[in-house]
């Protein structure tokens, strides 16, 4: 990864390309290379929505190379929500696609004169920003969807939905999973707001023709990352709690400690919390959408295997398998124990592009 592409949405006459190398920013990714970028050149007293702040989307330093668990994408930015710097990252085939590319980092800047939506194209002959207002006021599902029939379904495509164009504190950025789902989400801190203020719909992202990163050293490359794999697979939690159970496995644990957030917080302890326990979840999961659906990885390379797949009553896909997060923030803190309640709300939070765990702690205020 040795270029940077930064894109002026507030150019004259119109969005301004420059593709740079790396730079003073080599040896960087991921966090550390967004919060970087932002610390050097957002004025911290800039208005988070306003032309001075930077929305910075970086894949980890082995992102794109055959390295298990190594396709985390990091979005970094003066938050609309705290006013600090902001890291929100995600799962899902971007980064994986962004870094075959050779791209360290996209960096939007500058903000757009009028209320154009757009989407950018990234590929291996470079990088293409169109305007389409065809997508303005629908959901990261409907957006993918066009997206889909324009490029075909081995793209990758991050989106925001209704509440990022809106510019709402609580808008997440949507990453597209394995099966082009728009369900993996960097969700804290307002990134989606910031990217609507940029006039940014979407970026769909298309590595064609791109061969794996290499490593310097194949050998030890290898080595190393069988050592990594074993380690993964051995431990109790990435290589049984997880994989079985998801993310979610930490409810009863956590419920027992006396520290699950219940009515806003007013207790740590759910009475109900078996119903919406990960162990609980996998099992209707399973049963619903058959054997293996509450194993599932969000990315190529994914050996834990942490989310799922859950379906509704009839069998048919509603949404991921809702996070620990989710279910915590939209279940105990709700007072809600029915599993496709938060289901459908971790559908729509998605939809609309809505942190879940914002949304859910808005509500248990109310």
């Amino acid at each position: 990864m040795d270029k940077i592409v930064r894109i002026n949405m507030g150019a004259a006459g119109g969005p301004k390309v420059e593709t740079t190398p790396v730079g003073a920013y080599a040896g960087l990714g991921g966090r550390a290379l967004t919060s970087a970028v932002v610390s050097k050149e957002v004025p911290p007293l800039c208005h988070a929505l306003g032309e001075d702040n930077k929305l910075v989307i970086s894949p980890g330093l082995l992102s794109g190379s055959a390295a298990s668990m190594s396709g985390r994408l990091s979005v970094g930015c003066k938050s609309p929500l705290t006013g600090g710097i902001k890291e929100a990252n995600a799962g899902g085939q971007p980064s994986q696609m962004l870094a075959r590319l050779g791209y360290a980092a996209i960096i939007l800047e500058g903000k757009p004169k009028d209320d154009t939506l757009y989407k950018i194209v990234v590929n291996a002959k470079g990088v293409t920003i169109k305007p389409d207002n065809s997508l303005k006021k629908i959901g990261n599902y409907d957006t993918v969807e066009k997206i889909k029939k324009e490029f075909g379904d081995k793209v990758s495509v991050i989106s925001i939905g209704q509440a990022g164009e809106m510019k709402l504190a609580a808008a997440s950025i949507a990453c597209t999973d394995m099966e082009m789902r728009p369900t993996r989400h960097a969700g804290r801190g307002g990134v989606g707001a910031v990217m609507g203020s940029k006039g940014v719909k979407a970026i769909v992202i298309d590595d064609s023709g791109c061969k794996m990163r290499a490593p310097k050293d194949a050998e030890a490359f290898k080595d190393a990352m069988k050592r990594w794999a074993d380690g993964l697979k051995k431990h109790p939690v990435t290589g049984q709690g997880l994989p079985a159970f998801g993310t979610n496995v930490l409810t009863n644990v956590v419920n027992e400690a006396g520290g699950y957030p219940t009515k806003n917080f007013m207790w740590g302890k759910f009475d109900n919390c078996t119903k919406i326990s990960g162990e609980t979840q996998a099992a209707m999961e399973n049963a619903r959408g058959g054997e293996g659906s509450a194993t599932h990885g969000c990315h190529t390379g994914c050996i834990i295997r942490c989310s799922g797949t859950y379906y509704d009553k009839d069998g048919h896909y509603l949404t991921k398998q809702p996070e620990y997060e989710t279910v915590w923030a939209h279940g105990g803190n709700c007072g809600i124990d029915d599993l496709d309640v938060i289901a459908q709300l971790d559908r729509l939070d998605d939809d609309f592009g809505l942190d879940t765990i914002e949304m859910g702690a808005t509500i248990g205020v109310a």
